[in-house]
């Protein structure tokens, strides 16, 4: 509440805006509350220029935390705390130990002194918390003549060609200690302070567009240099074109970042800041940027506005009595931040003629601050929850998978995203052919590098690198592969094989292909570009290519087309389960493994996956991890059942029926996840013994199943919705979509910076009002060169016909 402050329930330790406190109090009974208030103290000139304080109410609109500076000198804080007695609104002010029980006063102090859900996260990236230096501004630089080459590095007074630090005065490179970051050195650049007295020294190998690591030894804290590029061009290094590494040998791995941190945030041209609805940015909380950059592309779709924004009184008004833990709560109250304009503000003239003069800036309160978002979107998560970077196309799936569980009203709006996949194996050796359906909600597009249209440029290039390395000399430019889009579209089309594959003619493995085409088209199309993938080493690599994207799509010739004339389906006869003696022998399909590690998700999740789905292939397997994404032990090694244990998820996934005769429901959440009602992921199982390639084939042979009233899947249903705050309707049996033309056309899409899904950066590029808009973080600016060859996740929309 932005005036009344927030009241703390002393019993259930819940927090209510004022418009909401007599509420509760009527539907509870509830009387004593804690009232807390904070008043903001700025300093305003006095008549002698010192500093008087000025009060007025502080803001505490939870989570939609502005930008502003409010811990700078100008401000100060002032708490107020009461216990508020109902109905009679009786205050008592706090601290009062003489009139207070013992036990109400220590509750008291215990509430007041608790850490916010804010503070309990990890804390931010550690340059969100450091201070400008107070050497910074003043600094003298030698005009000595120094320069620093761009690799080559060596201490000055030893040998050590690591953790060196350049100190910002006269140009010295020496070696650190043991300082924050753990690096070891032989101390010679603090030697070098204590000589000179020489303050500051950025770490060699930090230094990238974005920054670089500064350390002040008479500080002794690490801090930030606002001026740290005119700092380093005395000595002639240019931000711009350097790159993150440990030693001054440059690093190919490391080597395409820079040139993606050039051209996706469009480094070194001059952006225009946009303002109003719909141009509001998010801030970092510390990695973050995967969150930011998919919830903007989510809130430019009209569904995603309408559901939530437009929804947003509703929405309240039946909120539960916590709404920090309501799905729909969390999101209307994020949409109507980004969209309303209340947080994206331009700056007043007269601010911008005080910075003119002044030649200095101060930063614009504008943006939203995602904190509780993110902190009830991730609960339990063992990835998301963490301050680690995460893969943008996994959040957006953890996403798709909350909204479907927390409908917001009879229309869904990941329905937009949601689309049929028609599935045609065919047996090599017999030629018989079987077709199946699935629910996917991205389309992913394999990199055809074959297919690179600058392959003696390419040979040149890695000849080029490999000696410059060899005799440590400045890496040649950059060349990027050129990748046509017709290539990898011919490569999502074209058949692949199915690795052991049983086929049901021969009764007998066999080999087998699969082709993939839309049984339907989505009204938004999502396409992932598989940039990463695993090296024989097992180790993560992403392929730095450029591909020419089309700002208008048309995929009409990949509609699907069932079974053709002279086309013999496979008989419908399920592979005998093999029970192996020893349980842990049991095969796991690596090739599907692999598949899903491929797509970001952790390796031991995807090895339980697909045991828990039978080896039935990436598809089921990829359907069980969103089902499955919140578990805490997600991603904890697989550890394989006893076979004949009673309560064994192992078996029960591979086909055991319950003690209640009821399908494991392990299989249950599974067709629920790809958007089937529960009643008939039930009747499925039950029809097919439990067998879950069967029972998705049977849902799509069965459009009009006999309708089952069972009492108890009714109250388990109403039990799974209890944490919803409108139940949407039931619509008809069957997967929700929303088929159409095949024709799209480009409103945005999202690019990653680094060498991995778990490092690096991610920024949005947008299509509104009939230009491009960048979203990075905090900036909101026109966008002058948008890269849509480096994409990651590209957003299409459908051209309606």
């Amino acid at each position: 509440d932005s005036e009344g402050g927030l009241y703390v329930c002393m019993n259930t330790f819940l927090g209510f805006g004022r418009e909401h406190i007599e509420r509760h109090y009527r539907k509870t009974g509830q009387c004593v509350y804690l009232h807390l208030k904070r008043h903001l103290i700025e300093k305003v000139p006095g008549a002698s220029g010192g500093a008087l304080p000025k009060r007025r109410n502080a803001k505490l609109f939870l989570d939609l935390e502005t930008s502003s500076d409010l811990n700078s000198d100008d401000f100060e804080y002032e708490d107020e705390a009461k216990l508020i007695i109902f109905p009679d609104h009786y205050e008592i002010s706090l601290p009062n130990i003489e009139e207070l029980p013992a036990l109400v006063t220590i509750a008291c102090d215990a509430l007041l002194s608790a850490k916010s859900p804010y503070r309990k996260q990890e804390p931010d990236s550690w340059e969100e918390e450091l201070q400008a230096s107070k050497h910074a501004k003043t600094l003298v630089q030698l005009d000595n003549g120094v320069r620093i080459p761009p690799s080559g590095w060596k201490c000055s007074k030893c040998d050590l060609r690591e953790n060196l630090w350049l100190n910002l005065t006269d140009g010295s490179v020496l070696c650190g200690k043991w300082f924050f970051d753990g690096s070891g050195g032989n101390g010679h650049a603090m030697e070098h302070y204590k000589e000179t007295g020489y303050p500051l020294a950025v770490k060699l190998g930090t230094i990238t567009p974005d920054g670089a690591d500064v350390y002040s030894f008479d500080e002794e804290e690490p801090v930030l240099d606002p001026h740290i590029a005119k700092h380093l061009a005395h000595f002639g290094i240019d931000m711009l074109q350097m790159q993150v590494t440990e030693n001054g040998l440059r690093d190919n791995d490391i080597k395409p970042r820079v040139s993606e941190w050039e051209v996706i945030q469009e480094a070194g041209v001059k952006l225009k800041p946009m303002y109003g609805p719909g141009y509001t940015g998010m801030k970092n909380l510390g990695n973050s940027c995967y969150l930011n950059a998919v919830m903007q592309a989510i809130f430019s779709i009209p569904e995603f506005q309408r559901a939530y924004v437009g929804n947003l009184p509703r929405i309240f008004d039946y909120s539960p009595l916590d709404p920090t833990q309501d799905f729909n709560t969390q999101m209307a109250k994020l949409g109507h931040g980004l969209l309303s304009g209340q947080y994206s503000k331009p700056p007043m003239k007269s601010e911008l003629i005080e910075q003119v003069m002044k030649e200095e800036h101060k930063p614009q309160h504008n943006g939203i601050s995602p904190r509780m978002f993110k902190a009830f979107i991730s609960k339990g998560h063992p990835e998301f929850s963490s301050n680690r970077q995460q893969d943008a196309q996994e959040f957006f799936l953890h996403l798709i998978n909350l909204v479907e569980r927390n409908p917001v009203g009879s229309e869904n709006p990941s329905d937009v995203f949601r689309f049929l996949v028609e599935e045609r194996t065919q047996c090599c050796q017999s030629r018989k052919v079987r077709y199946t359906e699935r629910v996917d909600y991205i389309m992913q597009l394999p990199v055809a590098m074959e297919a690179a249209t600058n392959k003696d440029e390419l040979i040149a290039y890695e000849l080029k690198r490999r000696e410059a390395e060899a005799a440590r000399r400045p890496l040649p430019e950059l060349v990027r592969a050129k990748i046509p889009f017709s290539a990898c579209l011919q490569a999502f089309s074209e058949p692949s094989n199915v690795e052991d594959f049983w086929s049901s003619a021969l009764q007998a493995k066999s080999a087998g292909v699969k082709t993939s085409r839309f049984a339907s088209f989505p009204e938004y199309l999502v396409v992932q570009i598989k940039k990463f993938t695993f090296g024989l080493d097992w180790i993560p690599k992403k392929l730095d290519v450029s591909i020419d994207m089309p700002d208008f799509l048309d995929i009409s010739h990949l509609r699907a087309r069932g079974l053709q004339p002279g086309e013999e389906e496979l008989p419908d006869i399920a592979p005998p389960i093999v029970i192996p003696d020893d349980p842990k022998a049991l095969d796991i399909d690596e090739s599907s493994v692999m598949q899903l590690a491929e797509m970001g998700f952790p390796l031991e999740a995807c090895r339980k996956a697909v045991y828990y789905t039978g080896n039935l292939g990436a598809e089921v397997a990829f359907n069980w991890i969103i089902a499955h994404m919140e578990e805490p032990d997600f991603a904890e090694p697989l550890v394989i059942p006893a076979f004949g244990e009673v309560a064994s998820s192992g078996a029960a996934a591979l086909g055991a029926v319950g003690l209640d005769n009821q399908p494991p429901e392990e299989m249950v959440a599974i067709i629920i996840s790809m958007g089937f009602q529960r009643n008939l992921a039930i009747q499925a199982l039950k029809a097919t013994n439990n067998n879950l390639e069967r029972a998705l084939e049977w849902i799509f042979s069965h459009p009009d199943p006999e309708e089952e009233s069972d009492p108890a899947l009714d109250t388990m249903d109403m039990e799974n919705n209890a944490n919803a705050n409108i139940l949407a309707e039931t619509g008809s049996e069957g997967p929700r979509i929303k088929d159409g033309p095949g024709r799209y056309e480009l409103f945005g899409f999202i690019s990653h910076m680094g060498t991995s899904t778990m490092s690096g950066h991610y920024v949005c590029h947008l299509r509104k009002e009939g230009r491009w808009v960048i979203y990075n973080d905090l900036r909101v600016c026109a966008s002058e060169r948008p890269p849509k060859d480096l994409g990651y996740i590209y957003f299409y929309h459908r051209i309606p016909s």
